[in-house]
């Protein structure tokens, strides 16, 4: 098997049903801001979380769409802090709920488990 310059994942989205409700709860949590992205119409809108293409990391979406309900998914995603447990609390301030507190995933950090203001599991990463 040939080995890859490029990250697993390359673009990951995250469907809601409010979008400004899911977009205070993100730009708030994880303190960046969301720029929109100009969809392909037909009832699709997506604000796009910012970030840098030539570092480590995916980038990534809001989604609202016609007919995609958020949560009851099996997918997911874990968003890079400094310390989860900041993130964690900010998540509980800004309508989200804690599943799993900060906890040891021992040499590869920590993290938590929390759902986002729309009911979609996400996951916290921090090395300390």
């Amino acid at each position: 098997m040939a080995k890859s310059n490029t990250n697993s994942v390359g673009w990951f989205e995250i469907y809601v049903k409010n979008m400004e409700r899911a977009k205070k709860f993100y730009e708030n949590v994880f303190q960046r801001k969301t720029e929109q992205l100009k969809g392909p119409g037909d009832g699709i809108e997506m604000w796009a979380f910012n970030g840098n293409s030539d570092t480590y990391g995916a980038p990534g979406a809001l989604v609202k769409m016609h007919g995609f309900n958020p949560g009851n998914n099996s997918v997911v995603i874990y968003f890079t802090c400094d310390d989860c447990s900041i993130e964690e609390k900010r998540a509980e301030a800004f309508g989200g709920k804690v599943e799993k507190s900060k906890f040891s995933i021992g040499p590869y950090g920590f993290i938590s488990l929390v759902y986002d203001s729309e009911g979609n599991m996400i996951g916290l990463h921090s090395l300390k």
